[in-house]
């Protein structure tokens, strides 16, 4: 087993258990405890989970990136709200965009006017959402469902055949070295397949992304014509990621608490 996977999997395990042991993780996937060892050192340099005597166990922010394949996460909404807000500026009658699975794109879905628009998705409760705006025509790949989202080969390749005018795109985690990352392959495949068609692509993602890494990148930095996040970014991080023209950020202003 590839330790990619490995970590996968422990990361799960945490979300459903809260906890886990070196010596269960090391029968369970037949490998030496010093193995299992190591791989929640990495786990924890990432800071997706908390090193503890024989084991580990689940920090509060490393449940969040999961969360938004189960429930919307709420966490950080108005930031959200305010990205939203701003990447609709971009959006324009009979456009056709897509909406990569997340809570941020989840909130673009929300305030999307009901005008003539064609909009790919293949997050379930962007659907859900966009099902009562009648002059939205919403059109979703096939597959089968893991947690919120539709997957599966034949939907890849039809993604990857379309002419996406503009695609949204959520992320885990945003650094400056490992670009754009989630957890899971599955949606690794789908993000890529929603990249390889689209003519202009906007990242989304709150302050709190940033400096953070999932286990797999799917996007650099430079595959971004524009990184949307909000106001609470410091201005020496935003520098940083947008020195050398590696990509264009813009702030989006949130609201009065």
């Amino acid at each position: 087993m590839l330790a990619i996977t490995r970590h996968q999997l422990i990361l799960e395990l945490l979300q459903e258990n809260g906890a886990v042991q070196v010596s269960e993780l090391s029968d369970r996937f037949e490998v030496t405890p010093k193995t299992i060892r190591e791989d929640l050192e990495k786990l924890e340099e990432k800071g997706l989970l908390t090193r503890i005597h024989g084991g580990a166990v689940s920090r509060a922010d490393a449940a969040d990136p999961m969360q938004a394949l189960q429930i919307p996460n709420t966490k950080h909404a108005n930031e959200k709200e305010a990205i939203a807000e701003h990447a609709l500026r971009y959006i324009r009658q009979d456009d056709v965009i897509a909406l990569d699975a997340g809570s941020t794109t989840l909130e673009i879905a929300r305030k999307l006017p009901d005008m003539p628009l064609t909009v790919l998705t293949n997050d379930l409760l962007i659907m859900r959402e966009l099902m009562g705006k009648e002059r939205i025509r919403l059109v979703v790949p096939g597959g089968y469902r893991h947690r919120n989202v539709l997957v599966g080969n034949d939907a890849l390749e039809w993604l990857a055949r379309l002419n996406v005018q503009r695609l949204f795109l959520s992320a885990t985690g945003v650094h400056d070295k490992f670009g754009l990352s989630v957890f899971t392959g599955e949606l690794l495949d789908l993000k890529r397949a929603y990249l390889s068609g689209a003519k202009e692509i906007y990242g989304v993602a709150d302050h709190s992304k940033f400096d953070r890494t999932a286990l797999q990148t799917f996007a650099a930095l430079e595959d971004l014509d524009l990184l949307i996040t909000d106001d609470g970014l410091p201005e020496e991080v935003r520098h940083r990621y947008e020195e050398g023209g590696r990509v264009k950020i813009e702030l989006a202003t949130r609201k009065p608490i």
